[in-house]
């Protein structure tokens, strides 16, 4: 896997599961939706990257 990509893994703020994004470390912040793998319900994803990875993270369900 490229540096600038990373799998991040968290627990689904929406129904608890163990899930994973994919993160694109090339954009130092970003904020986007996507659906959790196992319940399907919308979640904000806020990213900021650093220059040794992820520097922030924090998913929250989303207003949809």
């Amino acid at each position: 896997m490229s540096d600038l990509i990373e799998e991040h893994h968290f627990d689904c703020p929406a129904c608890g599961a163990p899930i994973s994004v994919l993160l694109d470390l090339s954009v130092p912040e970003q904020i986007y939706v996507e659906d959790c793998e196992v319940c399907c319900r919308p979640l904000e994803i806020t990213i900021r990257a650093g220059a040794d990875g992820v520097a922030g993270f924090e998913a929250r369900q989303a207003d949809r």
